[in-house]
């Protein structure tokens, strides 16, 4: 923490109305406490409070509700931590053009509850259901990308301030916008150290009209593997397709969405495509969409789809090896998954698999851990492009205000 001279806290209780407090172990940013918590309710106080920030040395950490607060490596350094939930109002909704303007703070299961009305939905269902600026800083995604693409492919238009508390703006409200720079995309998944999002246009989708779900268990990792690209080559259309996975053998689940007649045909040309022991259903796994469970330590790999035998083999092997259980769930076809693992063989398990990472042609990121087993570990792993990843954050944030060292390469 760095020393904060005397006069910063009236400066920063000035510049957010008075919504300034001191800050306890229930703030920490992955075991460093802030000094200080402020709580805008305005763009204008998000500004104020970066451009004193900015001349005065203080290190801000964005946040919202909290649900991913853990996830990068640990900040060099957190003096003010910038809660964003009192921004938290739906702006604008177009329904006809299947569009929504929404503050950065607002949640998402209140910004579904807005939506339903209309029979819309922003398709995106992470496991951990925070606000929309947790959603597009962290990119975080569940079962829906499939159908609906990542995170960045929903934003079209966003609210920005600068490390320097200017304000800056990019894309607008209409999906073929594409006049300026596009900000949302570079924001998304950069963990709040290029800028704070205070507003967000996105992309909407239609709720549908029926959903069915079709598993299948499978007994090894080939027979995973097989029944994965089965299902990414046939013309089922499916919303999600994921996979659970513990010790050896799983269950793969297929989702259908769409006009009740369209969906029953589907679901019985899944059943056929799956095999012997698939069945339908019109609830989901109990598992559908959840995070992995059995220790405490997540971690997120991504794989090439057609690789997926070589990861689901590489993490038994590394589970033996440290002679832990890991569990592993996710969206495959996509090839994105999450394995967790007790945090005693956690660190030479990471070492393990990311040892095979080329074989299954993907990365191995460590999202969450005990405070403890998260400063022993290398949260990112090798990262390609990180020398223009420097140069964007040192145009962006050249004195290191925004979440000093919680990206990739200490950035």
């Amino acid at each position: 923490m760095t020393v904060i001279a005397s006069d910063v806290a009236p400066r920063l209780s000035q510049a957010v109305a008075g919504a300034l407090r001191e800050a306890g172990e229930q703030d920490a940013v992955t075991g460093v406490v802030p000094r200080f918590v402020v709580s805008p309710t305005s763009t204008e106080q998000v500004c104020g409070v970066l451009a004193l920030a900015d001349e005065t040395g203080l290190a801000v950490v964005p946040r919202g509700t909290g649900t991913k607060i853990g996830w990068g490596a640990p900040p060099e350094r957190c003096d003010v931590v910038l809660d964003l939930t009192g921004l938290d109002q739906l702006v604008e909704h177009t329904a006809g053009d299947l569009v929504a303007v929404v503050q950065a703070g607002r949640r998402l299961d209140d910004l579904a509850e807005d939506l339903a009305a209309a029979g819309q939905r922003l398709a995106v269902d992470p496991p951990r259901r925070g606000t929309v600026g947790g959603l597009v800083a962290t990119a975080a995604t569940g079962p829906a990308r499939l159908f609906a693409g990542p995170v960045r492919d929903l934003v079209i238009g966003v609210t920005v301030v600068r490390a320097d508390g200017v304000l800056a703006k990019s894309g607008g409200k209409v999906v073929k916008n594409v006049a300026g720079y596009d900000l949302g995309k570079l924001l998304t998944g950069s963990f709040g150290t290029l800028g704070v999002l205070t507003q967000v246009a996105v992309r909407l989708h239609p709720v549908t009209e029926s959903s069915q779900w079709v598993s299948v268990p499978v007994a090894s990792a080939s027979q995973a593997q097989d029944v994965v690209l089965r299902v990414a080559h046939s013309q089922l259309v499916p919303s999600g397709c994921e996979l659970d996975w513990l010790g050896g053998s799983g269950r793969v689940s297929v989702r259908m969405d769409g006009a009740v007649n369209g969906v029953e045909d589907r679901v019985a040309a899944a059943v056929g495509l799956l095999g012997p022991g698939a069945e339908a259903s019109v609830t989901p796994p109990d598992w559908w969409g959840a995070e992995p469970a059995g220790g405490d330590v997540l971690l997120k790999v991504t794989h090439e789809t057609a690789s997926l035998g070589v990861l689901l083999n590489a993490v038994d092997r590394a589970a033996a090896s440290e002679g832990v259980a890991a569990h592993t769930r996710g969206s495959v076809v996509v090839g994105t998954v999450y394995v967790c693992v007790p945090a005693a063989g956690a660190p030479r398990f990471v070492e393990r698999l990311r040892a095979d990472a080329n074989r299954f042609g993907g990365a191995v990121v460590v999202l969450d851990a005990p405070v403890d087993t998260h400063r022993e570990l290398d949260v990112w792993g090798p990262v390609r492009g990180l020398d223009l990843m420097r140069r964007v954050k040192e145009q962006f944030d050249p004195n290191r205000v925004l979440s000093p060292g919680r990206f990739v390469g200490g950035i």
